[in-house]
């Protein structure tokens, strides 16, 4: 029996094919002549198929339209994905709900580690936050601070920031400074008071030193360079909200996960 498919089951059906073929996102993307990030909204749901789109994934992963169309379709049942991994996928919860005062802890937690290196303007400190919170939603499958971050020109952009750094101004708890940065203007934050490290749970704490780590001695180019290679930003349209469901399509460098016996591809 057939029946209307939505996007997002589409989407599945072909990953979970392309999975039984052994394909990695690359290898199919590049049979289908598509980009990778476009495949990636595919198998999301994000991005629709016409019936020649369709008919190219039949030909490359050799399905009948007919059968994949079929409410009762499943793929091969000997490989399909472990139930563990597609229970995981199903109860995890990937709309951010900022949490306000996490949010502001990390922030200043952040600056207290490197507010006074002196490439640390708001550029480094939104992929700061950016990389802390994608690899940790990444690794635990939870939000750390619940922000919602959007593709914008320079890299991804915490929204909200400027209301809630607003408020810590005129609460004394940073200070702001405009200076020059290899004749750059830069805008800087210095915190004024310590953050509350008992909001944070040790494997937060140990995702942020890690991203500090890492990032904290990038310039603002190399560090918008480099967020613009990750998958959660290449997968995104300009304007819009970046989907935390798009860590889990990270490649290496990016990902921070060790799947182990999982599959690394969602």
């Amino acid at each position: 029996m057939k029946g209307k498919l939505t996007q997002k089951q589409i989407g599945q059906r072909i990953a979970e094919l392309r999975k039984v073929k052994g394909l990695s996102q690359e290898d199919l993307a590049k049979r289908i002549k598509i980009s990778r990030p476009s495949l990636t909204q595919i198998e999301l749901g994000n991005r629709g198929l016409d019936v020649m789109e369709l008919q190219n994934f039949a030909i490359v992963l050799e399905f009948s339209l007919d059968d994949f169309l079929s409410n009762d379709y499943t793929a091969d049942p000997v490989e399909q994905l472990p139930t563990t991994a597609s229970a995981k996928k199903e109860v995890r919860n990937s709309t951010p709900v900022l949490q306000v005062e996490k949010f502001k802890n990390v922030l200043l937690y952040m600056l207290e580690c490197c507010a006074g290196k002196p490439n640390v303007g708001e550029t480094v400190l939104y992929k700061l936050l950016y990389f802390a919170d994608f690899n940790y939603y990444e690794r635990y499958e939870e939000q750390l601070t619940g922000a919602k971050y959007r593709k914008l020109p320079y890299g991804p952009v915490p929204l909200r920031l400027d209301s809630l750094v607003k408020q810590m101004l005129e609460k004394n708890q940073l200070q702001r400074i405009k200076t020059d940065y290899h004749g750059y203007p830069q805008t800087r934050y210095i915190p004024l008071v310590k953050a509350d490290l008992t909001k944070l749970k040790a494997s937060e704490k140990e995702v942020i030193d890690m991203v500090i780590h890492q990032f904290s001695d990038w310039s603002a180019s190399a560090i918008s360079a480099y967020s613009h290679k990750d998958m959660p930003w290449l997968a995104s349209k300009d304007g819009e909200d970046i989907d935390y469901e798009l860590a889990f399509y990270r490649e290496a460098p990016f990902s921070v996960r060790n799947y182990g016996n999982e599959i690394e591809e969602p």
